[in-house]
Order: structure tokens, then C-alpha cells, then sequence
């Protein structure tokens, strides 16, 4: 983790109510499981949620933590939530923000949340001088496209997303001795 993440409260104007954002605390690994749970419902991709309280905690509060990550609430109820993790921008020399879920419960939508954790994200990349903040969007997502070229994001269509999942990574691994 680069530089702490301050707890940030806005004005939640088209309802009663504040927005609080604040990094997740170890306490907060159930909510989180559970929010990746319906983002995956969401998603249509259910059957590949295969995280465990364990290996999330682990990777936001282990030894090495590998991601961070914000939750959203509104007069002390869960809204949504945001993991990140820094990589890196070779030809900037600098490191960067990458979103990988950004995820707002249905009930809570319209609210300018998702709005609210990305500035908080966009902020936050400024603040540790990162040189860019990045993220995916699934192709038929057409309103979650449509939200972030609202807020200035641009597609990047040069670059083609190479996965290797767990079964081709152990093949390739292997090969190394």
C-alpha cells in the first residue's frame, strides 16, 4: 500500500443522509465477500466467484497486502465498494491505479455514489503520483460505458486483454523447471 487513504464524507444530496467512504478494514471482509457475490450475480459471472473470507483477507490485510479497498455507506448502511491495486507505468516511470471492481448495491444507484468513489479514487492516484487510473468495463455493460465517458474515461481500443487463468498459468509455470 502506497499512502493511507483519509476517510472522506460527502453530502449525499438527492437523499437524506451522508456518503461515507472509508478503506475497508479487516471487519469488513464478510461485506466485501458479500459485495463481490453480487457483483458477480450482476455480471453474470457467479460461477467464477471463487474468492473465500480467506484469500480476501489475505490479499487486502496479509503479510503483503496486494490490493486495497474503499466501502461506501450511507447513514451506516453498505452502498458499494471499490478494489483497487497499484501497477505500473513503465514509460512514465510511476505507478498507477488500477480499479477492479467498483460496485454500487442496486437500491443505492442513482445517488452519485459510484461517482463519489471514483473522485475519491482519482484523488487518491494524484495524491501518490501515479500516472494514470485504469479499469475494465464488460462489453454489454452499455451503462456502466456510458457513466464513464460521462465522467471523461475513454475507451482504449488499441490493446487487446490477454488472460491466463489458473489452469494455463500452473501449465506454463511448470515449464520454468
Amino acid at each position: 500500500m502506497i499512502g493511507p487513504i483519509a476517510p472522506r464524507t460527502v453530502t449525499d444530496m438527492s437523499q437524506t443522509g451522508a456518503l461515507e467512504i472509508t478503506s475497508a478494514a479487516r471487519a469488513d471482509v464478510p461485506l466485501i465477500l458479500a459485495l463481490i457475490g453480487e457483483l458477480a450475480e450482476y455480471e453474470n459471472l457467479a460461477h467464477e466467484a471463487v474468492a473465500t473470507e480467506e484469500s480476501v483477507a489475505t490479499a487486502l490485510f496479509g503479510a503483503r497486502p496486494t490490493a486495497e479497498a474503499l466501502i461506501a455507506r450511507v447513514a451506516g448502511k453498505c452502498a458499494g465498494f471499490a478494489l483497487f491495486f497499484h501497477n505500473f507505468c513503465t514509460f512514465a516511470g510511476k505507478p498507477a491505479l488500477y480499479l477492479e471492481d467498483l460496485f454500487v448495491r442496486p437500491e443505492f444507484r442513482g445517488r452519485a455514489i459510484g461517482k463519489a468513489l471514483l473522485t475519491h479514487l482519482a484523488a487518491l492516484a494524484v495524491a501518490r503520483g501515479c500516472a494514470r487510473f485504469e479499469w475494465q468495463v464488460l462489453d454489454w455493460n452499455q451503462p456502466a460505458r456510458d457513466f464513464y465517458e460521462s465522467l471523461g474515461a475513454q475507451p482504449v481500443s488499441a490493446w487487446i486483454n490477454y488472460r491466463m487463468s489458473e489452469d494455463a498459468l500452473q501449465r506454463l509455470a511448470a515449464q520454468a523447471s
